[in-house]
């Protein structure tokens, strides 16, 4: 058996759920308590795999669309947020609704309602396709142009009041440049009273980015389809260290371990902390490892639960 030399696991703090996420998960989990199920959630609750089977096994329903839901049926709204005509959807279709949209979002979505009110071409800085960009286009589709990257922003012809709005769970340094680019190009561009992409995504950024900086290889655990664990990826690799985004530590290929004598792990804001512990055991099993915890903020915040699901199961 070959001799592997001792590894340093550096953990990244903050990792894994933030507030958003366990007010999204909480919300359907009490719902099943309360009324059993099945409880029909439209699209993902969050973007993660594993939360999703371990709510599907409790009796959560996941569709793609409200045309899936049964008439007068209990729904939930993902935490992306949905735009108004899914609103009046579930509403001709007499379903009774909890919104686990994350107030961070919903923040987002007031910010359009208010700049289309005064009559500005709304930029929404977004990648195209996702629930949550999908949603925000929603509040003011007439009004609103997506753009990802500083070459869209060359590419618009705007006339008139401009303002910018930003998808919550993008790159920080990344935006700043497509910002930039729109504060050039329309000097009197206005934005958000305060940044749009949320805390948790900011702090987890921060703290990937000085785990990288000390590290030989980065594992970020999330799924493929989480922008914020995506983005961590992204950024660790831009820093020179290599990365990658599993889903859980089966994915881990002992290739990647070749040479490495310190491993940077993290997980996406949608990824449950106990599958953190998983891939440290896994790591464990491949050689003796010492742990460690570089912290670079500390999250207080919680959110409120809907009124509706407050009440003792």
């Amino acid at each position: 058996m070959t001799e592997h030399p001792p590894r340093s696991v550096l953990l990244a703090s903050p990792r894994s759920f933030c507030a958003g996420v366990e007010r999204a998960i909480e919300i359907v989990e009490r719902l099943l308590d309360q009324r059993g199920g099945p409880i029909y959630v439209r699209k993902q609750i969050v973007h993660n795999v594993h939360v999703v089977r371990a709510l599907e096994a409790r009796g959560a329903v996941f569709v793609e669309e409200l045309s899936e839901v049964p008439f007068g049926a209990t729904a939930v709204f993902s935490a992306h947020g949905v735009s108004p005509a899914v609103r009046a959807e579930a509403q001709a279709r007499s379903l009774d609704v909890l919104d686990a949209t994350c107030p961070l979002v919903t923040k987002v979505h007031a910010e359009a309602r208010r700049f289309a009110e005064r009559g500005d071409t709304i930029v929404l800085i977004g990648h195209a396709g996702h629930e949550e960009v999908e949603g925000t286009l929603g509040e003011a589709p007439g009004q609103m142009v997506l753009v990802e990257t500083a070459a869209d922003v060359e590419a618009l012809e705007i006339t008139g009041p401009v303002s910018y709005l930003t998808q919550t769970t993008l790159a920080v340094d990344e935006t700043a440049e497509v910002i930039e680019a729109l504060e050039r190009k329309f000097p009197q561009v206005r934005g958000p009273g305060s940044d749009d992409i949320c805390y948790a995504t900011t702090n987890r950024q921060i703290a990937i980015r000085e785990v990288a900086a000390r590290s030989d290889l980065v594992l970020v655990v999330g799924s493929k389809n989480s922008s914020n664990s995506v983005r961590m990826v992204e950024l660790a690799a831009r820093g020179g260290t290599p990365a990658h985004l599993i889903d859980d530590a089966s994915e881990i290929d002992p290739a990647w371990l070749d040479g490495v004598t310190s491993v940077g792990l993290s997980a996406g804001a949608s990824a449950p902390p106990e599958l953190v512990d998983e891939v440290v055991a896994a790591l464990e099993a491949l050689g003796t490892v010492s742990v460690s915890t570089h912290t670079t903020a500390t999250e207080t915040i919680a959110f409120t639960l809907p009124l509706a699901v407050r009440r003792a199961g």
